[in-house]
């Protein structure tokens, strides 16, 4: 697995348009890993001193960075992968070529930034790095890596530009990593795309360079990572964090004063921005999150359907979703089969789509939600309604829920009106999103906590463990015998929603147990 690879001696690899990666062909764009490795030159004078290889201190953050191209006659093309010995395999490639760009309909002129997730390919070697292996136990459950896949953090610049054929300048430059810590690689992307489009590779390699001088990602310590002049100050969460609260990142007078950027949080979105068409029902979107139903949102262009998909995610923490999601999904993505098929039920999986294609193609998924543009911070837009599944028959269906879904719980009418007063005096999408966030905490650790506490149950008592018995056994989860104890110690303890929590427990738990 080339994210803790061997070491590569060279500067980033280059490959000029007619010796590109397409996505059609997938070539091989990449030098081969140098043999052997050394150790850095300056180690001693760069301040890290951990005894670390080569690209060692890249590999940390990041797999690899690629830039992807439009040409003409190959189409979307892999430029560059930096580091030169990074390895990708034909498919990882095709994907990243075509998760990289905007659907044709979508029309994003100048700027875009968004993200995608796709699956690693299968027979690519599973190796170990201890030392980021203990950072990884030290996560909260949901920033834990996934080692079956990848994210994709692009900057796309698409410009007029009359001395190309095309009459267009297209391009993205990717972060590839292990990585879900979506705030920070935005952040990271606006720090050095723009002036990589304006420098090219020199400018490109020298900030790679910068990454491999990092200190490592060790969750709850406050770090400073500079890059090309600019110095960002940011701290990895823990598992020992209080949910729900944000360890904000101090300045101090003395020390911070070369500080350029102070990052809150490594992985949030804007919550509320990407609720805010359909608040009215976060309620229920947050029920069919938890119970992992299939989920697909369509938006009009990458950076909509991504920070959706990632803000839908993200309403069931501390939970970590372990169903698959795809923050941006295309016709032309090696599982587009596996997941648009109708010859079996759709799988637990949250797509984000732009392309009108999919209004039909998934047109017999159970739960759509259609969204316009994602308004500016301080305008709301017009609330969405809840439609039944008939009426999604048109490419141009208006913005929506289209479900037949009826929720267990009862609408909380408070945290409406709460948000909803937040928008009349104009308070900021980050104070609204606070909000909101403490209220899908509320919502799920009323839920897991009867859970918690039947659980902790069936553990044998301390007095029964010794070295000179046998390890005692746990007591089997009984369904029944746990649904029982929502009379007494249920979700009514801590929350003040009404509703039929037995059966949202019974509609996927139950299940659950006896898989």
């Amino acid at each position: 697995m080339a994210l803790w690879g061997p070491a590569g001696l060279g500067p980033g690899s280059r490959r000029p348009l007619n010796e590109a990666v397409t996505a059609a062909e997938g070539r091989e764009a990449t030098a081969p890993a140098a043999a052997g490795a050394v150790l850095e030159d300056d180690e001693e004078d760069d301040g890290r001193g951990r005894g670390l290889l080569r690209w060692d201190g890249f590999s940390a953050w990041l797999h690899c960075v690629c830039v992807v191209g439009f040409d003409l006659e190959l189409g979307q093309a892999v430029e560059v992968i930096y580091p030169q010995h990074s390895k990708l395999t034909d498919k990882e490639k095709t994907n990243i070529c075509y998760l990289s760009f905007p659907d044709s309909n979508s029309g994003c002129l100048g700027d875009t930034q968004f993200c995608f997730r796709f699956r690693q390919s299968s027979g690519r070697r599973v190796s170990l790095h201890c030392l980021l292996d203990q950072f990884d136990k030290d996560l909260p459950v949901y920033l834990k890596k996934d080692p079956a896949y990848f994210y994709g953090y692009v900057y796309f610049r698409q410009v007029r530009d009359k001395t190309l054929k095309r009459g267009y300048f297209q391009k993205s430059l990717v972060l590839i990593s292990k990585l879900p810590y979506i705030h920070f690689f935005h952040t990271v992307l606006k720090q050095i795309a723009p002036e990589y489009f304006e420098k090219s590779e020199p400018y490109l390699e020298a900030a790679c360079n910068d990454v491999d001088r990092w200190p490592a990602p060790v969750p709850g310590k406050t770090l400073h990572l500079p890059i090309m002049g600019v110095v960002m100050k940011v701290r990895i969460p823990t598992c020992h964090d209080k949910p729900g609260t944000t360890q904000i990142v101090q300045l101090t007078q003395q020390a911070d004063t070369n500080i350029s950027v102070i990052l809150p949080t490594v992985h949030e979105v804007d919550l509320f921005r990407c609720f805010c068409p359909v608040f009215l029902h976060s309620q229920m979107l947050w029920e069919l999150v938890l119970l992992g139903e299939p989920l697909v949102v369509m938006a009009p262009s990458p950076s909509e359907s991504s920070e959706t998909v990632l803000a839908l995610v993200n309403c069931i923490s501390p939970l970590k979703y372990f169903s698959d999601f795809r923050p941006y999904f295309t016709i032309h993505d090696s599982e587009f089969k596996e997941y648009t098929t109708r010859t079996q039920a759709p799988p637990s999986v949250i797509l984000g789509v732009t392309n009108p294609f999919f209004a039909k193609t998934l047109q017999h998924w159970p739960h759509i939600i259609r969204i316009g543009d994602l308004k500016p911070a301080g305008e709301i837009p017009k609330q969405v309604k809840v439609k039944k599944l008939k009426n999604l028959k048109t490419l141009d269906s208006k913005p929506g829920v289209y479900t037949s879904y009826k929720p267990y719980l009862n609408r909380d009418e408070e945290i409406i009106k709460q948000l909803q007063k937040g928008v009349q005096q104009k308070r900021p999408s980050e104070a609204q999103s606070v909000i909101l966030r403490r209220y899908f905490l509320e919502l799920t650790q009323s839920f897991i906590i009867p859970l918690e506490r039947y659980v902790a149950s069936l553990m044998p008592l301390q007095k029964s463990i010794s070295p000179w018995k046998s390890p005692p056994q746990l007591r089997q989860f009984l369904p029944e015998e746990f649904m029982k104890t929502l009379e007494k110690t249920g979700p009514q303890l801590t929350s003040r929603i009404k509703g039929d929590w037995i059966g949202l427990y019974r509609c996927r738990l139950i299940e659950s147990v006896y898989l």
